[in-house]
């Protein structure tokens, strides 16, 4: 008789979820899976909403990706309005967007993932956590904290909330900077740029070097990446055009409204997550020697679809990523690579917006009517690529909502990924409490958030 290893609940991630390891008679793994049984249920109760309510609906999905939500779902309203924003606004909704993701990133590397690299993944658990990093390296996990809250109070003096904000608004913004305030921010985003890239040098030198098999071995697959690019194929978070890119390189380009087109979405029965495809790639299939449809979004997706990153500093950390691991790098655990150059150029841009005089214009928004449209929302949150699609009816309210997360869209990666760990790492019936550590070590190299996956 073959024997079920659960792993519940995942640890160190966004959301819950379980990992069911299946094994043969002879101890190996014939099957893996990620089971997400939350439920949201934010596209339906959505339904029948004032289309101007959803920006402010959709911040409540997640308290970590609440400005990917929060923008994702202004940029579908100015679509439907049919409105363009002034460029003040779209200043403020860049700077907001980058100084939320600077966070977020903190989050994901120093408190979700660097446990693992720094006390090693073979530790005990109880070491594997912030508190453990404090102990082992107090400099970096106090600077790290530190990083983190003063990005949260940036956002906090400059629109009153960093959670669950309500700063964006249809066409447009709610509120100008202020001179003092831009002068205050500036000084802020100057100390993250200077932290970026002390976490950068730190990673490389302490993780990415020290791990360099575990790279190389752990969860990796082979798949097509999705991200949005600019038209000059720069990399590009508030919007632009969405890169799809086979495993071998070759890539096409739509406009994030033509998504259907290229996307289909599959269900199985044991999860409710769905699992997004490349339509046009062939079926849906998750086999790890030809999973022909699969694609994965996320940092290492947007670094391996662009031409070149968006600031210097972040584009020099490519070329070296590049130099290193080739395009497109498959190594699951270089998520996390990628993530501290997503990092550094989110501050470089910071810095940038800080220092234009535009940002502190007072033309900030639009006036907006209610009407009957459809139209879809997009940016890239830290997660992958997030995509909101409403249908509104005459009287401006909201008849359909369809809500497509970076964490969705990576579903089928994490459920292949697991699968090779666990079949690379167990054999025989032997394993241990640091082997399955590991296989979570897959799934937060994705930094995936369920929260907002389970709609």
């Amino acid at each position: 008789m073959g024997k079920t290893i659960t792993l519940q609940p995942v640890t160190r991630i966004e959301g819950h979820a379980r990992i069911v390891i299946q094994l043969d008679d002879a101890g190996n793994v014939a099957d893996t899976k990620m089971h997400v049984q939350s439920l949201r249920g934010f596209e339906k109760f959505c339904i029948g909403r004032p289309l101007e309510e959803m920006p402010r609906i959709a911040t409540r999905i997640c308290g970590l990706c609440c400005w990917a939500h929060h923008l994702a779902a202004s940029k579908a309203c100015d679509a439907i309005f049919e409105v363009e924003i002034p460029e003040t606004a779209r200043k403020l909704r860049r700077l907001m967007q980058n100084l939320a993701y600077i966070a977020d990133k903190i989050w994901s590397f120093f408190y979700l993932a660097a446990p693992d690299f720094i006390m090693g993944p073979h530790a005990h658990y109880s070491k594997r956590n912030i508190f453990g990093i404090l102990e082992q390296e107090p400099d970096i996990a106090k600077k790290a904290a530190h990083m983190r809250y003063i990005c949260h109070m940036m956002i906090e003096h400059s629109v009153g909330r960093a959670i669950h904000p309500v700063a964006a608004v249809p066409g447009g913004f709610s509120k100008p900077m202020m001179e003092e305030e831009r002068k205050e921010l500036l000084s802020g985003a100057k100390e993250l740029l200077e932290f970026c890239k002390l976490s950068l040098e730190y990673a490389k030198k302490n993780v990415f070097t020290k791990y360099e098999d575990l790279i190389k071995n752990l969860g990796t697959i082979n798949t097509g990446f999705l991200g949005m690019v600019n038209d000059d194929g720069t990399l590009d978070f508030y919007d632009g055009k969405l890169r799809l890119m086979k495993p071998d390189g070759s890539n096409h380009e739509f406009g994030y409204q033509e998504y259907a087109d290229h996307i289909a979405q599959h269900i199985e029965p044991w999860t409710y997550q769905r699992f997004p495809y490349a339509k046009k790639w062939g079926g849906f299939s998750i086999n790890l020697e030809n999973p022909v449809s699969i694609y994965r979004t996320n940092t290492l997706a947007r670094i391996n679809v662009c031409e070149k990153m968006a600031t210097p500093l972040a584009q020099a950390e490519l070329e070296e990523f590049r130099s290193k691991f080739g395009r497109p790098a498959q190594y699951t655990l270089l998520y996390h690579y990628a993530r501290l150059i997503e990092m550094l150029q989110c501050a470089e841009q910071a810095v940038e917006l800080l220092e234009d005089p535009k940002i502190t214009g007072t033309d900030i928004r639009v006036k907006v009517e209610p009407k009957a449209g459809h139209a879809v929302g997009c940016v890239e949150d830290p997660r992958g690529t997030l995509i909101h699609d409403y249908e509104v009816d005459a009287n401006g309210m909201i008849t359909n909502v369809d809500i497509i997360t970076g964490t969705t869209h990576n579903n089928a990666g994490i459920n292949m990924s697991i699968k090779q760990a666990a079949i690379t790492l167990i054999k025989n019936g032997q394993y241990d409490e640091g082997i399955l550590n590991k296989i979570e070590m897959a799934i937060r190299a994705y930094d995936p958030c369920l929260s907002c996956a389970t709609m």
